[in-house]
């Protein structure tokens, strides 16, 4: 299987990569390196690209490293490959190149299953399509006989409008800035240099880049869960750098992080639980020591109807619900409050396109109120999709900040993997 998240060791090579964990040089006293590297060199040029079996995997672009695994399978001499979601970081360049890739080794005769929920891309690349609602088979199509608005119908059992209108945007006061921010990840690395902007009430600003850029650590030193290293942060021109999370919540700032599971909910908590989370110690939900039960309950029924939380009870544990109403319960969360700036990390990841179309309409609802949106994406459709201005981050810098109206798809891929520096190295998420 070849997946968005790579089995891949950024310290070792190509051939090393490729060599590791295959049994037939498991009970190999001496391996022939140059044999092996020489059949590397075989297997890519035979399928339209060159590569080096010494160079180092962490020093590739995410892109080159999809082809390194494509490579290990290829090499254990696979007919078969399973690729679960294989363009999720890559940019429309580098998505491109794979499929040029997949098409060269479906003509040599081998069988892929592609699966994704980039429905343009399905109906590029397949040659037939089945559909999956719920773990059954609704339906199976042929590319040339049917169309986006017909997949995600088939998907979600309803007509789904696949773009959000965003309308126009009416910025307003800035709500949030960053100046000459720099911030350190968990190996005392810094990964953030100098980054400034700013967001303005009424509007979505984006983020796109290449995952691995920055981007987490970015928000994370916005909302409060990490101390930046140098530079300021902002919150209505209130320095805000220094604050801890509940002190920046408190000050109206929302966050729906990119892990759902391990930050946005308790899974074994009910429903009531999760929706009070951070407001648990606050009237109306408590009164002193004492929680309001029945407080909690009502906003928890409440939350169901109004973000359509597909649940039998509030009393249910989070862990039993889909992705899409865990992320939903989350979202009701988030924005159901007087907000000044709202941080979106990651908001539709994993999700079908029924709640993807959900979670949008809500985000552009709220900057129509006169929220500030920050939204975090891999999916760069989804940034231009919603976007009224652009940011792209490349190696732990802005390069660029452009109109989300009138961005080309391709000029911003291009500015995402080199940061539109001429020779500039390709990027990775594993060098980050």
């Amino acid at each position: 299987m070849v997946h968005q998240h790579f089995m891949l060791v950024p310290v070792l090579t190509v051939a090393e990569n490729i060599l590791l964990g295959d049994e037939t040089m498991a009970n190999r006293v001496f391996i022939d390196r140059g044999e092996a590297n020489r059949l590397i060199r075989e297997l890519g040029t035979r399928f339209g690209f060159e590569i080096d079996p010494e160079e180092r995997v962490g020093r590739l672009s995410v892109g080159w490293q999809q082809r390194v695994e494509i490579l290990k399978a290829l090499y254990r001499e696979a007919r078969i490959l399973v690729l679960d979601e294989p363009t999720a970081v890559l940019t429309p360049q580098e998505t491109k190149e794979i499929f040029g890739v997949l098409r060269r080794l479906a003509d040599e005769g081998h069988s892929i299953i592609f699966i994704s929920h980039k429905l343009y891309e399905v109906l590029e690349i397949a040659d037939r399509i089945t559909v999956i609602r719920r773990g059954r088979v609704v339906g199976e199509r042929k590319p040339a006989e049917t169309d986006e608005d017909d997949l995600a119908a088939l998907m979600v059992g309803r007509d789904v409008q696949l773009v959000v209108d965003r309308g126009e945007s009416h910025p307003g006061e800035v709500a949030l800035t960053v100046k000459d921010l720099a911030v350190k990840n968990d190996r005392g690395r810094e990964v953030v240099h100098g980054l400034t902007f700013d967001v303005r009430a009424g509007e979505i600003f984006g983020i796109a880049g290449v995952a691995g850029n920055g981007q987490d650590e970015l928000v994370e030193a916005i909302v409060g869960l990490r101390r930046p290293s140098g530079g300021q942060i902002l919150l209505e021109g209130h320095d805000v750098t220094t604050k801890g999370t509940r002190e920046v919540h408190q000050l109206g700032v929302s966050f729906v992080p990119a892990d759902r599971h391990r930050f946005g909910l308790v899974l074994s908590f009910p429903l009531t639980d999760n929706l009070v989370l951070t407001d648990y110690f606050a009237k109306p939900y408590a009164r002193g020591l004492v929680r309001d039960e029945r407080a909690a309950r009502e906003r928890t029924l409440e939350a169901i109807e109004q973000y359509d939380v597909r649940t039998p009870s509030p009393d249910v544990t989070a862990g039993t619900l889909s992705g899409g109403n865990q992320q939903k319960l989350v979202v009701a969360r988030e924005f159901d409050r007087d907000l000044r700036l709202l941080v979106l990390d990651q908001p539709t990841r994993g999700l079908d396109v029924g709640s993807v179309e959900f979670i949008h309409r809500q985000a552009i609802g709220k900057r129509n109120a006169g929220t500030a949106v920050l939204l975090v994406s891999a999916e760069l459709d989804e940034v231009l999709e919603l976007s009224d201005r652009i940011g792209v981050m490349y190696r732990g810098e802005l390069v660029a900040v452009v109109d989300g109206r009138s961005a080309d798809r391709e000029d911003v891929g291009l500015l995402m993997a080199t940061g539109g520096r001429k020779g500039a190295p390709p990027v990775t998420a594993a060098s980050a």
